[in-house]
C-alpha cells in the first residue's frame, strides 16, 4: 500500500469514527425518543406496582415520553425479572423491582437463569415500602401479641398468605414466626394483591403486606391492620401499635422499590434516568401520593443502590438460613 493509499484509508476510518461518535451523541441526546417499558414482576395493585405508576406518570410527563407499566407476576418475580435481564440494554426496557427479587430470591433459588449483580445495572432506590400485619375484619386478634397467642394455642392452624414462595410476604411472616417461636402454615398466592384478598375473604387468617397493597382494604373495613413493622408508629395510623411494641420486641421489616436496567445500558442513559427519578421524587405531589400509599420516598445514586444490594444479599442470606426458610 502506497503512502497516499494509507493516508486515504486513514482519513476514511477517521470519518467513519467521527460519524459513529456523532451518531452516538445524537442518540444519547435524543433519549428517550420513544415510550419506555417498565416491567413490574408483581401483580397490579401491589405496593411496588402502585409506586411504579405514580413515578412513571411524573417521569413520563417530565421526559416527554410515556413510561408504560407491564405487570408480569408469577414465580415470586423470577419470570418478569428474566424479561428485563434479557432485554436490549438501550434504556427502553426497565425493571421496577422489590428487594425480594434483588436480595431474597438469590438466597432461595441457587439455580436462577439470571444473576442480580451480573445481569442488571442499578439506577436508583426509589422508595421503601412500609409494612403491616393484617387479619380479617372479623378476626378475634387485635394485636400482634394476640396473633402469637393464637398460633401458640393452635400450632399450625393459623394460615398466612403471601405473594408466593420466597416473596417478601413469605419472608416477613417466616421471620416473625421464627422469632416468636410459633408454627404457622404458609399459603402462597400468585401475587401480593391476591394474598391480601385472601385475608379479606377469610381464606387465610393473616398476612404481612406492604401498606400500599392493603390501604384500600383497610379503609373499606375489609381487613384490620393490627401492627406496623416500622420502628415507630406511622402517622397515617397513629392508633396502630408497632409489632415490636405489641408482641415481638425488635421486629422490623420493610421492602424496596428500585429501578434497574439490563446490564450494559449506557452510563449516560442510567444517569439520565437517575436524574429524572430525583426530579420526580422532589415533586411535592408525588411525595404526598407515595407517603399516602405507605411508602417513604428515597432516591439514591446507582452506586449507592449497588452497595445496598450487596449488603442486603448478605443480610438476607444469614436471616433465611437462620430461620430455615425455603422456596419450596
Amino acid at each position: 500500500m502506497t503512502p497516499l493509499h494509507r493516508r486515504t484509508l486513514g482519513f476514511f476510518l477517521l470519518g467513519l469514527l467521527g460519524s459513529g461518535l456523532a451518531w452516538a451523541q445524537t442518540a444519547a441526546g435524543a433519549y428517550p425518543s420513544k415510550p419506555i417499558r417498565m416491567i413490574v414482576p408483581l401483580a397490579a395493585g401491589s405496593a411496588v406496582d402502585n409506586a411504579a405508576r405514580i413515578l412513571a406518570q411524573k417521569m413520563g410527563q417530565n421526559m416527554g415520553q410515556a413510561i408504560v407499566i407491564e405487570n408480569q407476576p408469577g414465580a415470586a418475580g423470577l419470570i418478569g425479572a428474566e424479561r428485563v435481564a434479557r432485554a436490549a440494554p438501550d434504556g427502553y426496557t426497565l425493571g421496577g423491582f422489590n428487594d425480594s427479587i434483588m436480595t431474597m430470591l438469590p438466597n432461595l433459588q441457587p439455580k436462577m437463569t439470571w444473576d442480580i449483580l451480573r445481569d442488571f445495572d442499578p439506577v436508583s432506590l426509589v422508595a421503601t415500602v412500609e409494612w403491616g400485619l393484617v387479619v380479617g375484619a372479623d378476626a378475634p386478634q387485635k394485636t400482634a401479641a394476640d396473633l402469637i397467642a393464637s398460633a401458640r394455642a393452635t400450632p399450625g392452624k393459623i394460615n398466612y398468605g403471601s405473594g408466593g414462595n420466597g416473596s417478601p410476604q413469605h419472608i416477613a411472616m417466616a421471620l416473625f414466626a421464627a422469632q416468636a417461636k410459633v408454627a404457622m402454615t404458609h399459603v402462597p398466592y400468585k401475587g401480593a394483591t391476591q394474598a391480601a384478598m385472601g385475608v379479606a375473604g377469610n381464606e387465610v387468617q393473616a398476612a404481612f403486606q406492604g401498606i400500599a397493597t392493603v390501604n384500600s382494604l383497610i379503609k373499606a373495613g375489609k381487613v384490620r391492620l393490627i401492627g406496623v413493622t416500622t420502628p415507630r408508629r406511622m402517622p397515617q395510623f397513629p392508633e396502630v401499635p408497632t409489632v415490636s411494641e405489641s408482641g415481638l420486641a425488635g421486629f422490623e421489616f420493610n421492602s424496596w422499590f428500585a429501578l434497574m436496567a439490563p446490564a450494559g445500558t449506557p452510563k449516560a442513559i442510567v444517569q439520565t434516568l437517575h436524574a429524572e427519578i430525583g426530579k420526580a421524587l422532589a415533586d411535592p405531589e408525588v411525595r404526598e401520593k407515595l407517603i399516602a400509599q405507605g411508602l417513604t420516598p428515597r432516591g439514591t445514586s446507582p452506586d449507592e443502590l449497588g452497595k445496598a444490594m450487596r449488603v442486603q444479599l448478605v443480610r438476607y442470606g444469614e436471616l433465611i438460613r437462620q430461620a430455615g426458610i425455603t422456596a419450596d
